[in-house]
């Protein structure tokens, strides 16, 4: 006897694999450490579609809708849409690292030495540079990309594929949590600010004191030392406020499911 399948079987069947591969795909192409121009988008694609092939089968069956109508491109935008915020969210994070890294390379006299972050394709200074490669290593030191591929999975049950979607509160979520990255930011770069501030305090002392000295020729060099010896001592200082912002940050995430009646 041949085996038949209606039109409307193969489109659940399709449709079930579809739809979360949108989500997924959207999360990796914005994720730093998943969807960052370095990583080829070969690989990009094949992350998406394992982590799909590995979530699909123990999702529950998705709506019958027909993937071509206009009810079946809403859900696709819509699974694109959340995958996109939960890739943002991560992104916020790297961020607070990268402004600080700029705040200080400006109060260092090291604004003008940038380089491309290969991570985003744009110029960066060179000292959010080395806080981005930084961070990177201990994201993935502490399993961080585990613990956000754990939430991304468990967001397929708290916001499941065919529901109502992201809520306004979900948006205002994310759009207070945003502040959390000018925080860290500057918590990450206070120290090094304030350390600068009082040697140029001091000089503009010692200026006052002796106006034959050129200030330009020993504070440059003088200023940008303190610096680097200010970064060196607050290295250990940079795990506790990135586990501190990966915890808030995933505490945002998992809260997104509350509202509509998730884990």
């Amino acid at each position: 006897m041949p085996i038949s399948f209606t039109s409307a079987e193969i489109a659940v069947w399709v449709g079930s694999f579809l739809w979360p591969l949108a989500r997924i795909a959207a999360m990796v192409s914005i994720t730093p450490v998943f969807g960052g121009q370095m990583v080829p988008m070969q690989i990009r694609l094949m992350t998406a579609v394992g982590l799909t092939w590995v979530v699909f089968p123990t999702l529950a069956t998705p709506p019958a809708i027909d993937l071509l109508s206009l009810a079946g491109v809403l859900v696709v935008a819509q699974q694109m849409l959340i995958g996109l915020l939960m890739g943002f969210m991560l992104q916020l994070v790297f961020g607070a690292f990268v402004l600080g890294g700029n705040y200080i390379a400006t109060s260092m006299g090291l604004g003008f030495a940038s380089m491309v972050d290969p991570g985003n394709g744009v110029q960066v200074p060179v000292v959010s540079q080395y806080y981005t490669v930084m961070v990177t290593m201990m994201f993935l030191a502490l399993n961080g990309h585990l613990l956000f591929i754990e939430v991304l999975m468990e967001s397929f049950h708290s916001l499941p594929i065919g529901s109502g979607g992201l809520l306004s509160s979900d948006y205002l979520q994310v759009v207070h949590w945003s502040s959390q990255m000018f925080v860290g930011s500057m918590l990450i770069a206070l120290p090094a600010l304030t350390s600068v501030l009082l040697i140029n305090l001091a000089f503009g002392v010692v200026t006052r004191a002796a106006p034959q000295l050129n200030i330009f020729a020993v504070g440059f060099p003088v200023t940008m030392l303190a610096g680097f010896f200010v970064m060196m001592e607050l290295s250990p200082a940079i795990k506790p406020q990135l586990e501190l912002l990966l915890e808030s940050a995933f505490q945002v995430l998992w809260n997104l499911g509350e509202v509509h009646g998730g884990p």
